[in-house]
């Protein structure tokens, strides 16, 4: 029975390592969603992760013909090292402006929580233990082998699209949340996170789905 619940546990264990949708919101007042020209921003301070976040997901657009960049190769590092003011914010948004770009997506972690699950064991619903004395007898070691718990976090992620060209009423063009349960490895996560991004975009018609 132990190694049964290990089993059981290691699954769920695995199977938490994935990312799920929690809701969007789309500018109603956008009948299309054509970029000239795309920055991608993870806004995160690992540089591994939000370098490898950038060119996952610049090249799902770039598949669907949106010319995109990473904002590695764009924002100067020395930007990002320091907190900016809304005067230099808007300064950076006016010099991306003037080099061509009028769309942004960017990505951020917008909290964490801690989570615990208990794991028995013992799951399925079993018919075949007619008489209680068999039964007792079966499962009894439960008062002997404990269940265990497992902590894990959930990162909530929030990606949003913006068209920097635009008035406040219409610059936000969507919006996406998402939960990110248990990561174990960043290019894994990544890739998870990137499909449910591009999947919900292709849902609300924001972009094509490749055939």
């Amino acid at each position: 029975m132990k190694r049964i619940a290990l089993i059981i546990g290691f699954l769920i264990m695995s199977s938490c390592s994935s990312t799920r949708y929690i809701d969007s919101w789309k500018n109603t007042e956008i009948d299309t969603f054509q970029p000239e020209k795309l920055l991608v921003v993870g806004l995160t301070d690992n540089l591994t992760a939000r370098k490898i976040f950038e060119q996952d997901l610049k090249r799902e657009f770039s598949k669907r013909n949106i010319n995109t960049l990473e904002s590695t190769n764009v924002i100067d590092k020395t930007f990002t090292d320091s907190e900016k003011s809304e005067e230099e914010i808007n300064s950076m948004i006016k010099t991306l402006s003037d080099d061509g770009f009028d769309t942004v997506i960017i990505t951020a972690v917008k909290g964490v929580e801690d989570k615990e699950t208990y794991t028995s064991g013992y799951y399925t619903v079993d018919y075949h233990w007619r008489r209680f004395g068999r039964y007792y007898y079966r499962f009894q070691d439960v008062y002997y082998t404990p269940g265990y718990y497992n902590n894990y976090k959930v990162y909530t992620v929030e990606s949003t699209i913006y068209n920097i060209n635009e008035d406040d009423d219409r610059s936000l063009v969507w919006v996406g949340a998402f939960n990110i349960v248990n990561p174990k490895k960043i290019s894994t996560t990544v890739k998870d996170y990137v499909a449910k991004i591009i999947e919900q975009l292709e849902k609300e018609g924001l972009i094509k789905v490749l055939n």
